[in-house]
């Protein structure tokens, strides 16, 4: 989902990138993501590496959509929390069915599921939804995709599309 004339850069590319996008945009650039949170990140580090361009849409994208703006939606998946949870509670389920039905020690699985989910919540990572994200319903195809820096237009070409 993104909002119509919007451009993709992954956040792991902005601070790479930050100078090529603000030479191409200059400084009226929107930050946008979901829910406003990788929006922060991408702002952060932009004012890390001293580049004051750009500002955050609060809420993301589900705040703009719900405030009746335009957004496109691409092919629907669950999203990644979505993604965690039913994959921790299933394992977390099963390990206890297990350890009923088969062994009981294996409902040691359903605890180190919760020790994982209290880690990840006290280090703001998680392990599960990085390994979820390399499945293949998680890919997006880049066969016949530019470079997301290539897609940016100048900011000369935004004002006048056509180039006249």
């Amino acid at each position: 989902m993104h909002i119509p004339g919007s451009y993709n850069l992954p956040l792991d590319l902005v601070a790479e990138h930050a100078h090529d996008v603000t030479r191409k945009l200059g400084k009226q650039i929107v930050l946008v993501c979901q829910s406003g949170t990788r929006a922060s990140q991408a702002k952060q580090k932009l004012v890390d590496i001293q580049i004051e361009a750009g500002s955050v849409l609060d809420g993301g994208i589900a705040a703009y959509e719900k405030s009746g703006g335009n957004v496109v939606r691409g092919t629907q998946r669950w999203a990644m929390d979505r993604q965690v949870r039913m994959t921790a509670g299933s394992l977390v389920l099963l390990g206890f069915i297990a350890s009923k039905l088969i062994h009981p020690k294996l409902g040691y699985l359903s605890a180190v599921i919760g020790a994982g989910l209290t880690y990840s919540a006290a280090s703001n990572s998680c392990a599960m939804a990085s390994m979820l994200s390399k499945m293949p319903w998680n890919k997006v195809s880049t066969e016949g995709k530019a470079n997301p820096l290539s897609q940016i237009p100048n900011a000369g070409q935004l004002l006048n599309p056509n180039g006249k």
